[in-house]
This record gives C-alpha cells, structure tokens and sequence, in this order.
C-alpha cells in the first residue's frame, strides 16, 4: 500500500468512519483563467486538484462509492459552490423543492431568511437518503461558511472540509493523535466556555476584547463520525463566534492565507466590526473592495485557538490556525456556528504567541495561553 493510500484509508476509516455500502463525493475546484496565483501556490493547487480525484477514486476502489466534482474556483471562501454542485449533491428531487418554493435563488445569494432557511431543511431532510453520506471539499476556497454545507450536513452528510489544502499535510498535521488531539481539544472548550469576555494580546501589537456573552464555544477534532458532522481536516481547535457589536481593540495582520504579508495591516475594531484599515500590503485594497460590496463583511466572525501539536508551517491557514498555541481570528460570515452575520466571504488570520486571557461572569480573569503556551 503506497503512503497516499494509507493517507486516503485513514482518512475515510478515522476521521469519517465511513461504513459499508455508504455513498461518498469529493469535489474541488480549478484555477480560473483570470486569476494569478503564485508559482507555488498555482503547482500546490493543481496537485489539490489531482489528489482529490485520487481521494475519489480510491473510495470508489475501497468503498464502492468514490464520485467526484470540479468547477472553476469562486471568488472567495464563503461564496456558495455553483449549481453544478449542488445539482451533484442533491439530486433532482431537492432541487426542484427548493426551486419550487422560490428558495433557490436566495440561498445561492447568502439572502435567504430564517423561514426559508426553515423550509429549505425541511425540504432536503424529506430527500435525505439522495444526498452522499461522506463529503470530502478539497476545493481551494472554502465552502464551510456556505448554505450548501449547513443543508449537507442537515441531511446527514458528514462533511470535511480542506479548503487551501496542500497533500503534503497527510504527512505532518494529518499524522496525528486524534484521541489525544480530541483530548486537548475538549479540555480548552470547556474552559472558553466559562468566559463572559476574551482578551487577547500579541507581540505585534495586537490588543482584543473579545464578547463572548450567550456564545457556545465548540471544538474541530478531526473526528467526524456522526451524522451531520461537520469540519476542518487538518483539525485542531476551540473556537466560537464573538456576540455581534460588542468587541473591540487592534488586530495586526501579518500573515494572507498563503503568504507573509509584505508589510502589516493594523486593523481597528469597533462595536464588532472593520472601522479602519491601515497599511501598504495588497490584501488591504482586497479588503476594503469586500467591504464595499457587502458591509456584512465587516465583522469579527470568529476567535479560534490551535490545538494540533503536528501542525507547524505559518503560511498555509488551514494549518495556520491549528498550530497549537496560536490563534486565529476571522471577518464576515458566522452564521454556521453561533453566529447572525451572512455574508459572501469567511477569511481567517493567524496570530502568533498570544496571550489569551478568560474574564468570567465574576471578573475573575484566568490566562489559558501565555505568549504561546497553552495553560489548560
């Protein structure tokens, strides 16, 4: 058995539990003519591609189910997959419920209301058994933020999720413990959740506080057995999204999703939200024209704290942000977990060596990471 192999065994055996006579999709995405990824970036996404019809093809040799999809790549992580995608997933019948009750459109927009959203679930969980039980998303730009995910997994669908995956992590942060990750995990989300309020600061001048009133954090461990699961593989993180409108201080961004930036951004937050950018680096006209298109993208989605002790390279976020002892925090969309704010756009930055200090209902204050270390 070549080393992929055993990757892709593992993959589907422990993290997904994948069971006898269960249907499987893997998707990806493809780079867009109009885009320009680095030389590095555009060979890693291209063996992304090739590695997720090799991920398919050796559940459909192993399984019996192995179908795959690929698209051109959104715009962004957090832009919902094209129909193409869903009409995969779904199947004909869910499709046109959806289509029927005039909920498609909105739910491609990231516009649908509670009521449709409603109705949408309703919808999919009377056509469940038509929706794959493993879904593997090894497409570059994530779809984790996305309605077809929540209405995935509301069938039942276990989904992972690797957006900017690179192969090369089956060898590093996908060689893990995952009881003892899973472990490590629980214990910080237990003590996140007895904080009203999250300070955090770091050496480059980083200063948070962060509102995480009538907010449940949970945890991403890797393990993704149950029905409806849902992901991030490598995993390795506490997380919650912060109670819109109220945090507030410096973020200061030195890291994109694929590279160091070439200078920092100083970020101000206000009342939960992007007040002012400051700094020469080209992500912050990439911000400011996400901003422009949707206000929503604004906010402060999310605080996470790294738990995996395998992961280690700073310039890939999906591994970033699972770096045991870092932090990363995230702007726009946090309606799949805790969350209110919809928008077309979810994007994570790491944070180096912080100090994440727990303020509890009583004031009492509690560090659970010291510049870096992790206290519990």
């Amino acid at each position: 058995m070549s080393i992929l192999d055993t990757a892709f065994r593992s993959l589907f055996e422990t993290n997904m539990g994948i069971k006898p006579g269960e249907t499987v999709l893997v998707f990806s995405d493809r780079i867009r003519q109009d885009e320009a990824p680095s030389e590095a970036d555009r060979d890693r996404r291209l063996r992304l591609n090739e590695t997720a019809r090799q991920t398919a093809g050796f559940a459909s040799s192993s399984y019996g189910s192995g179908q795959f999809v690929d698209f051109p790549a959104t715009g962004a992580s957090g832009v919902e997959p094209p129909q193409m995608l869903w009409e995969a997933t779904f199947g004909r019948n869910i499709m046109s419920g959806l289509q029927k009750n005039g909920i498609l459109d909105d739910l491609f927009d990231k516009c649908v209301t509670p009521e449709q959203l409603i109705k949408a679930r309703e919808i999919v969980a009377a056509h469940a058994a038509d929706v794959p039980r493993v879904i593997i998303a090894m497409s570059n730009n994530s779809s984790s933020h996305t309605n077809y995910r929540k209405l995935a997994c509301a069938a039942g669908a276990r989904f992972a999720s690797l957006p900017h995956f690179d192969p090369d992590m089956f060898g590093t942060s996908m060689n893990v413990d995952w009881t003892a990750l899973a472990d490590r995990t629980a214990r910080l989300v237990a003590a996140v959740n007895r904080a009203e309020w999250v300070n955090v600061e770091c050496p480059n001048g980083t200063a948070m506080h962060i509102c995480k009133q009538g907010r449940d954090a949970g945890g991403d461990d890797g393990l993704l057995t149950q029905p409806g699961s849902f992901g991030n593989l490598p995993a390795g993180e506490a997380y919650f999204a912060p109670l819109e409108g109220e945090s507030h201080g410096i973020m200061v961004i030195e890291w994109g999703a694929t590279r160091k930036l070439d200078s920092p951004l100083t970020l101000t937050i206000a009342d939960g939200r992007v007040l002012r950018i400051d700094g020469d680096d080209p992500l912050r006209a990439i911000l400011e024209a996400r901003f422009a298109g949707n206000e929503a993208c604004r906010n402060l989605a999310e605080l996470g704290i790294g738990t995996n002790d395998k992961a280690s390279r700073p310039d890939n976020v999906l591994e970033a942000e699972k770096i045991m002892g870092t932090i990363h925090m995230a702007l726009g969309d946090n309606t799949g977990f805790g969350g209110v704010v919809a928008a077309p756009f979810h994007e994570d930055y790491v944070f180096y060596q912080p100090t994440v200090t727990l303020v509890l209902a009583d004031g009492t204050e509690e560090i659970i990471l010291d510049a870096g270390k992790l206290q519990v």
